[in-house]
């Protein structure tokens, strides 16, 4: 029998081997890295791709009108599992109430309804939280301590999300916190936030700190050119972004987070039932410094920031 095989398990497949939906409302260019994680968390379990397990990919480019189909689509494509961000997941949750979800998700999946108890999930979905939205008072505190004091640091957030509403007030109650007056700018698009980065630079913005959401990860390469244009130290919620030229991130790790969504789906597969599997939540937080891009921005930054760094990127 192959590794990962379970005995009598009906996948709807022909050959028996379980079928995978990844489902995600951003682009397919995105999310690469994160479904090489999946992956890597499935093969941990012993299933591989192509070999024991197969996947469907479908992306919503960010249209999330599309999203229904998409997940009705692999509903109809006898899926054993599907897996996605809070945005999809919530499309698989209302075409299915039998198919095993797997979120992965930086929200509060209680709070937003995903499932009705960190502990204990009920029905068909679980999954893992990498939760980055009350971050704002550490985020904004190591910015503090690079910029001048009276520049107002500026906050980018991702209203496309379920509970955006949360790291707003969040923000806003940590630049109080530190005397800081705090700039907001809510968007639903690349060109939305294109354009609040030039009005935070026409309103003196000392500083940004880029929320959390698919939205920015999509795109995260013109992002962290365009705030590079405008000089603006930035804090962003991932290591994916000081690793290609963002200055700094603190948060839990995405990919990580798929990785370990990739082990859930492993581990349903083998027999688990969604409803018992806790929502596996993120423990571990990082800094990430990127020094060239802080030489670059002709920054010194003090040595008890660059200490407390679990990466520094030369």
């Amino acid at each position: 029998m192959a590794a990962g095989a379970v005995p009598g398990a009906a996948w709807g497949q022909p050959d028996g081997v379980p079928l995978i939906g990844f489902l995600r409302s951003t682009a397919a260019s995105g999310a690469t890295h994160l479904v090489a994680e999946f992956w890597r968390g499935m093969g941990e379990a012993g299933f591989v791709e192509g070999r024991n397990a197969t996947a469907i990919y479908r992306y919503a480019d960010g249209q999330h009108d599309r999203l229904p189909d998409l997940a009705a689509d692999l509903v109809r494509q006898r899926c054993a599992a599907i897996v996605g961000n809070a945005v999809s997941v919530r499309a698989a949750m209302a075409a299915t109430t039998s198919v095993p979800i797997v979120f992965v998700a930086g929200t509060d999946p209680v709070k937003t309804g995903l499932v009705s108890s960190i502990n204990r999930p009920g029905g068909n979905v679980t999954g893992v939280v990498f939760d980055t939205t009350l971050l704002a008072a550490k985020r904004l505190g190591f910015l503090n301590e690079i910029i001048a004091k009276d520049a107002p640091i500026a906050v980018l957030l991702d209203q496309t999300l379920p509970d955006y509403d949360r790291e707003r007030q969040d923000a806003r109650e940590a630049g109080l916190g530190i005397g800081r007056k705090v700039l907001t700018a809510e968007v639903a698009n690349k060109s939305d936030a294109v354009a609040a980065l030039q009005r935070f630079v026409n309103e003196k913005a000392g500083a940004l700190l880029v929320g959390s959401g698919p939205l920015f990860l999509d795109f995260r390469e013109q992002l962290v050119i365009e705030v590079a244009r405008h000089a603006l130290p930035a804090i962003f919620v991932g290591d994916d972004y000081p690793k290609i030229g963002g200055l700094m991130s603190y948060g839990p790790s995405q990919t990580d987070a798929y990785r370990r969504g990739g082990s859930y789906v492993a581990r349903i597969l083998r027999g688990a039932k969604p409803a018992e599997l806790p929502v596996d939540m993120a423990t571990k937080f990082e800094l990430v410094i990127n020094l060239k891009t802080a030489r670059s921005l002709g920054l010194t930054l003090p040595p008890t920031l660059l200490a407390s760094a679990d990466e520094v990127i030369e």
